[in-house]
């Protein structure tokens, strides 16, 4: 007996424990959100235009309940402006929506040809089977500004040599309210290759916002030598509604080229040691420009003596020469053979331009005679004593 009361008392704890319970369950569980009957929506309801621009809005419709049809119209247009609705590109009236989907339609406003700036505003009724909703609507007319590029340079004018690449830094700017796709294109004459940059990429296609700018590295390389002048070049950005151009010039000033030779051609000579002998060098400018501040100088072997009349020329002129004497010493204890002595000229505008001289070096005549007297002395000397102790 005492079990069955003791049995009775724990079902009923159970009980109240899971009655208990229930309601916590039933607190922590949020029960699903209804959605409206219907809803008509957009992301932009108040929006911005030009005087003669059309407004396109995107609408959506949802419903909570069970499938329907809805009609569409708009309430409280302004005078002369007109509305519809279109679903894929067809003029639509109404919109079939059901529970498990949002359907979409565009709504196009179009202004009058003479509308004011100003706001004006008007409302999208949605009329369904079983609800409706409305959607006010505010557009914006006023004044745009037209469409407009700007292409401006710091330097449009660059100076180089027949073989430098010509770089400029310019600017495009869009100017406009409206964003652009801008193309890049230059007219240039023959011999040169134009490219553009945005940063570190070669373009020639840019897409710039309204208001926006980029700075742009425009690159003139000659793939030709070219003769001294100035070469216009004339960049254009186009970008459709609006369009932009600007003048460069390459400005392409002469070199000059040295060349150190002989009036023979010859490279080879001889000398005596310790005595001076001349050769006579020839200087040419065969560049396109005059070579100024020409300094003569040389190697030779040690303790040589070099040195040159004139020591410099101050200018020569484009396709002129000029004729420089080099006097060359070997030393006096030089012994025969062959030697490289190394004439250097050197614009102060240009680079060295080198030659390199052979010179044969003999011994002086007069340390032959002498030789050759020292031998007879000494033979004589040797017969002069074969000759007395021999008849002994």
């Amino acid at each position: 007996m005492q079990r069955f009361g003791f049995a009775l008392v724990l079902l009923g704890s159970l009980f109240l424990a899971i009655g208990s319970a229930a309601p916590a369950l039933a607190q922590d569980e949020e029960p699903a959100q209804e959605l409206p009957p219907l809803q008509l929506l957009t992301d932009y309801p108040s929006q911005v235009i030009g005087i003669d621009e059309t407004a396109d809005l995107d609408l959506r419709l949802r419903t909570g309940t069970e499938a329907q049809i809805v009609s569409l119209s708009v309430e409280d247009l302004p005078e002369n402006w007109t509305a519809d609705f279109r679903g894929r590109n067809r003029l639509v009236r109404s919109v079939y929506v059901t529970p498990d989907d949002t359907a979409t339609v565009t709504l196009r406003v179009t202004p009058p040809e003479d509308v004011e700036p100003g706001e004006y505003s008007f409302t999208v009724i949605a009329e369904g089977e079983a609800a409706e909703d409305e959607l006010p609507i505010t557009l914006v007319v006023q004044e745009r500004v037209p469409a407009n590029l700007s292409l401006s340079v710091e330097l449009p004018m660059v100076r180089g040599r027949p073989d430098s690449t010509f770089r400029y830094n310019a600017t495009l700017e869009n100017e406009g309210d409206e964003d652009l796709t801008v193309n890049l294109s230059a007219d240039a004459p023959p011999g040169f290759v134009v490219t553009f940059e945005s940063g570190t990429q070669e373009v020639t296609t840019l897409p710039l916002a309204a208001g926006d700018s980029e700075r742009i590295n425009i690159s003139v390389e000659p793939i030709t030598r070219l003769e001294v002048g100035t070469y216009p070049i004339v960049v254009h950005a186009d970008g459709g509604v609006a369009q932009a151009s600007l003048e460069l010039a390459a400005d392409v000033v002469g070199q000059s080229s040295v060349t150190l030779t002989t009036p023979d051609g010859r490279l080879s000579g001889q000398a005596e040691a310790g005595a001076e002998t001349t050769y006579t060098l020839l200087l040419q400018n065969t560049g396109s420009a005059p070579a100024r501040g020409i300094e003569m100088s040389h190697s030779a072997p040690n303790g040589w003596t070099v040195s040159f009349e004139p020591e410099g020329v101050d200018e020569l002129p484009p396709g002129q020469q000029q004729e420089v004497t080099a006097r060359v010493q070997p030393p006096d204890n030089a012994i025969a053979g062959d030697y490289v002595v190394t004439f250097r000229a050197r614009p102060e505008d240009a680079s060295n331009e080198s030659m390199e001289y052979r010179v044969t070096v003999r011994t002086s005549t007069l340390w032959g005679v002498a030789g050759v007297a020292l031998i007879a002395v000494a033979v004589a000397v040797v017969g002069l004593a074969v000759a007395r102790f021999g008849r002994r």
